[in-house]
């Protein structure tokens, strides 16, 4: 090998190992919120590791080269089925919406709830402006509780059903309430987590974690997680809750661009269930319509 292919191999090489440990650094997040940062590009990573795989089998390196082939495979094909995944029919329909604090097009939004006609609404950033929303749903959904939150706005849970008195609580970023529907009885949370590291989600997630660990009995767990649900915060709080996410993953955040949507809105069951994407009306975030199943 010529000086020149050396050194196109060893730039291979140096990108491809640089492309595995920000892919395998994903899984890290019990070990550092950093990982769970980067557990949102996973999909992303394991595309450049298939990619650097493939230029590095032509450079020489071919042990490499099918080592990170296989590695890619693997990873990129959880995200994959992640996306794919239509989840199983369910019992009740749940209508989830990060408002936006400064929503411009509430009667959109409302008309749009309304159209979807779900048993539960769980919002966030419900702001001061907001508030006019819940009043105009008021009719339709006479059992409300809104938290206080940050400077965006809090969380809320809005619903037709029977409210289990004396369930309802805030708690750290959430809402919550036990609702019954004839022999159904099951918790509803909405929740907002803190942007990921080096923001405070870690922090956020470790208070949450023993106010869910008290609920028992079937739920619905359904918010902004500004987190993929692949990464180790997600899954800590759905484990705790014993929820199941709806399917399939769906790109809900278009604040940066609608081309390129990140999945960081969810809904969770305790027997999963399936869900499709509403508009975005006014908000950065788009809806979510999942049937749950409990």
């Amino acid at each position: 090998m010529d000086g020149e292919g050396a050194n196109w191999q060893k730039l291979i090489g140096v990108a491809l190992f640089l492309a595995i440990i920000s892919l395998m650094g994903g899984y890290l997040g019990w070990l550092h919120p950093l990982g769970d940062s980067l557990a949102v590009g996973r999909g992303i990573a394991a595309v450049a590791v298939l990619i650097l795989a493939v230029a590095a089998s032509f450079a020489g390196l071919r042990m490499a080269a099918f080592a990170a082939l296989l590695l890619a495979m693997l990873t990129g094909g959880q995200v994959l089925l992640a996306y794919a995944w239509p989840g199983p029919p369910g019992q009740y329909l749940v209508y989830q919406k990060n408002m936006l604090f400064r929503n411009n097009d509430l009667a959109a939004l409302e008309a749009d709830i309304r159209a979807a006609d779900p048993a539960i609404v769980t919002l966030q950033e419900v702001s001061e402006p907001n508030l006019a929303l819940l009043a105009n749903l008021k009719d339709s959904y006479p059992q409300q509780l809104v938290c206080p939150g940050r400077t965006v706005g809090g969380p809320a849970v809005l619903t037709n059903l029977s409210v289990v008195p004396g369930t309802e609580f805030c708690g750290p970023g959430l809402a919550a309430l036990q609702v019954a529907a004839g022999k159904d009885r099951f918790w509803v949370v909405s929740l907002h987590l803190s942007w990921p590291w080096p923001y405070n989600q870690a922090k956020q997630v470790e208070l949450i974690l023993p106010v869910l660990d008290k609920l028992k009995g079937p739920a619905v767990l359904a918010g902004d997680f500004n987190m993929v649900r692949w990464a180790t915060s997600v899954k800590r709080l759905s484990d705790i809750l014993e929820v199941r996410p709806t399917g399939p993953t769906l790109g809900t955040y278009v604040g940066w661009s609608d081309w390129f949507r990140l999945p960081i809105d969810h809904v969770f069951a305790t027997r999963s269930g399936r869900v499709v994407p509403r508009g975005a009306h006014g908000s950065d975030h788009l809806g979510l319509l999942a049937e749950v199943a409990l």
